[in-house]
């Protein structure tokens, strides 16, 4: 039960990035906008979108999972504290506290490892 419990952790915390990623193509001139509004240059969403695509692939498949988790940790609370940080704001707290969220789960990931059923582990599953 642990290894597949390990791997749905994976699945859970690495889909947010992916389709965060891909959603951020969709609407490109609104996420540089509202980048651009909060103080952060938007000639970082093609970084952005690069981390948040293949950090989420990476998490899913478990492939450099540690160094990927400590990478997306990092961008998860600062991203959280630059463009959530009005706690004033019930929403806004709330998406603080999920991005804080996040970040715990990829620091578990980042000290653990990706588990049995991962690229980083295929020899031992």
């Amino acid at each position: 039960m642990e290894k597949i419990t390990q791997l749905v952790a994976r699945i859970f915390i690495g889909h947010i990035f992916l389709l965060a990623g891909l959603n951020k193509i969709g609407a490109y001139e609104g996420t540089q906008g509202y980048m651009a509004a909060m103080g952060v240059p938007g000639s970082l969403l093609p970084a952005v979108i690069l981390l948040e695509i293949l950090g989420g692939l990476a998490i899913i498949t478990g492939w450099k999972a540690r160094l990927t988790s400590y990478a997306l940790a990092g961008f998860t609370l600062v991203a959280g504290i630059i463009f959530h940080s009005n706690l004033a704001d019930q929403t806004q707290m709330i998406m603080f506290m999920k991005n804080i969220a996040i970040t715990g789960g990829l620091l578990l990931i980042a000290v653990h490892g990706s588990g049995a059923y991962s690229l980083d582990n295929r020899n031992h599953a």
